[in-house]
């Protein structure tokens, strides 16, 4: 019986060893984790099965003062950075704060395009793990948040999705995004990230 006891005990601990060992908990941004010159860079593809390209270029995000209010330049706009980092208080949001491996949540989103197009997006999200993963701009640890469920919009476009998302702390955004949605597959991978010293 103690040479069982011994036996349980030995695996607990060697299970418990593999476990992550930097995986904890990370909260959201908040305004002073972000300073002007702050610059982020992504290439994005977007590809149909047929190899049809309809999308393809970058998208870069700079931190900067305007009139004494820390902003995000994102492409022709700028956002306040005190919007970015406004806690999300909706039941189903994108990021569910703390964020730790294991974690489960609903996201949904409504949206309506330039042209008026309504849609929806109805996920299910989970934190699958917190590990180094390297991009083009470099190596970082990150979560990996799986989004799976379907997309619709007003012109009857229908589509399961499912969303990858490599959420990295160090640099308070996502360093890849890949997103499979009916015949379309779009990556987005940081590029470039800098701050200055």
């Amino acid at each position: 019986m103690k040479s069982q006891i011994v036996i349980f005990f030995a695996l607990v601990m060697l299970s418990a060893c593999k476990s992550p060992t930097k995986s904890g908990s990370t909260n959201q941004p908040t305004l002073a984790d972000y300073q002007v010159g702050e610059k982020w860079v992504w290439k994005y593809k977007g590809v149909t099965t047929e190899g049809e390209v309809r999308s393809d270029g970058e998208d870069t995000r700079e931190i900067v003062n305007i009139n004494g209010v820390l902003s995000m330049t994102m492409g022709n706009d700028t956002i306040p950075v005190t919007d970015i980092v406004k806690p999300d208080e909706s039941e189903t949001p994108k990021y569910h704060w703390p964020l730790e491996v294991g974690k489960k949540w609903k996201y949904e989103n409504n949206w309506t395009s330039q042209d008026g197009t309504t849609g929806n997006q109805s996920h299910d999200a989970e934190i699958v793990s917190y590990q180094e993963e390297t991009v083009e701009a470099g190596t970082f640890m990150a979560y990996t948040i799986k989004y799976t469920g379907k997309t619709t919009n007003s012109r009857g476009y229908n589509a399961n999705e499912e969303e990858v998302w490599l959420y990295a702390p160090e640099v308070k955004n996502f360093i890849k995004l890949t997103q499979t949605q009916g015949d379309f597959l779009y990556v987005e991978e940081l590029i470039e990230y800098s701050k200055p010293e």
